[in-house]
């Protein structure tokens, strides 16, 4: 949704109706995933993508038709080898698509609610019937339990308070997924099935130290979507102009910072300083937090002598495991834009559970993280 907000937000203020089309659910090996969407305004003009290309003019044509008044639909496109080519998903594998039309004012307001929520990264999430004993494209939009205001329903209060229950759960982790329900919201009943798409703010990428490595691995953090931080002491370094892609540039001690800013679980941080002043500290505050990732420049010998510092520092065998390092992949990198690649690689690793080889070298699924995965 992100990379086409700009372009619904528009057509929702300008008051263009369109279509919108959503990956829901993706068996095997497809080329986008569960949450893509793409639009499809009165004018025939589309943005976005549901498959990288490969069923995009059906989907357009069945978009035109929600437009024309037939009602949400849920589509389904799936290959076997006589039928490859025929559907186009070439790739191998199944994708379900919602396609649910924005015609009337009051449908594009409330959706612009839902967009200005995710423009201003406030954490949201929508709920749409997908089938069964509820009206499909019914819509729920979900906030935090601390935030009022929750537009729409999907038919009854009882299937109402569980998806709400549930969106919550699933947006503290950033998940999205399709949960079934009775028809009055009973559990471990699939009379119902809802599609939640969450929006929590992105991940952040939080990189001390600011050399030109630095300035890479902030590049490439902003390319993969996350919300980049650079944080040096050094007024000299820590400037706008050296790090134009960050999201924020912080003068202060790097321990000191780390301590007092935001870090979850979905948050990544990079010491690039390799200064035992600045990296003792910052580590120690580091492996207090719950990052999903913790990468460390330097040298073998500087690895080595800085596990040495921290074991002195009251640091135990457990948490000195959660330390990648010496940072990235082997990829052979010289440049400081090559190690930045080769971060990015592990870190990508590290969230999806590859093992950092060839795929050529492989057998067995090519996608981590689902039993679905394309083999």
């Amino acid at each position: 949704m992100r990379d086409i907000l700009p372009a619904l937000r528009a057509r929702c203020a300008e008051g263009v109706p369109f279509a919108l089309a959503t990956v829901v659910a993706v068996h095997g090996s497809a080329p986008r995933d569960p949450g893509a969407v793409m639009a499809v305004d009165a004018a025939g003009t589309v943005v976005g993508s549901v498959s990288g290309g490969c069923v995009e003019g059906d989907v357009y044509e069945v978009a035109r038709e929600v437009l024309a008044g037939a009602g949400p639909r849920v589509v389904s496109y799936g290959i076997s080898d006589d039928e490859a080519f025929g559907t186009g998903l070439t790739c191998g594998g199944t994708i379900e698509v919602l396609v649910r039309g924005y015609a009337a004012a009051a449908e594009r307001e409330d959706l612009a609610t839902v967009l200005d929520l995710i423009a201003a990264d406030r954490p949201v999430a929508e709920a749409t019937v997908l089938s069964g004993a509820a009206e499909t494209g019914a819509r729920l939009v979900v906030r935090p339990a601390d935030t009022p205001g929750s537009p729409g329903t999907l038919g009854s209060e009882g299937l109402d308070a569980a998806v709400t229950d549930d969106a919550r759960g699933l947006l503290a982790q950033g998940h999205t997924a399709i949960q079934w329900y009775g028809a009055h919201g009973q559990r471990r009943m699939q009379e119902v099935a809802v599609f939640v798409r969450t929006y929590a703010p992105p991940p952040r990428m939080l990189v001390f130290g600011a050399i030109d490595h630095a300035a890479a691995t902030a590049r490439i953090g902003s390319f993969l979507g996350y919300r980049v931080t650079v944080c040096d002491a050094r007024p000299a370094f820590a400037t706008r102009e050296r790090f134009p892609t960050a999201d924020e540039v912080v003068r202060a001690w790097p321990h000191t910072y780390l301590e007092s800013t935001e870090v979850d679980a979905r948050t990544v941080i990079c010491v690039l300083t390799h200064d035992p002043r600045f990296d003792v500290p910052l580590l120690v505050a580091a492996l207090r937090t719950p990052a999903a990732y913790i990468g460390v420049m330097g040298s073998r010998r500087t690895h080595h002598d800085r596990l040495a510092r921290l074991r002195a520092a009251g640091v135990d065998e457990t948490h000195l495991g959660r330390l990648a390092s010496p940072v990235g992949l082997d990829l052979g990198s010289r440049t400081p834009e090559e190690t930045a690649v080769s971060i990015a690689a592990e870190i990508i690793q590290h969230r999806w559970g590859g093992t950092g080889r060839p795929l050529g070298e492989l057998t067995g699924a090519i996608h981590h993280g689902g039993p679905d995965a394309q083999e």
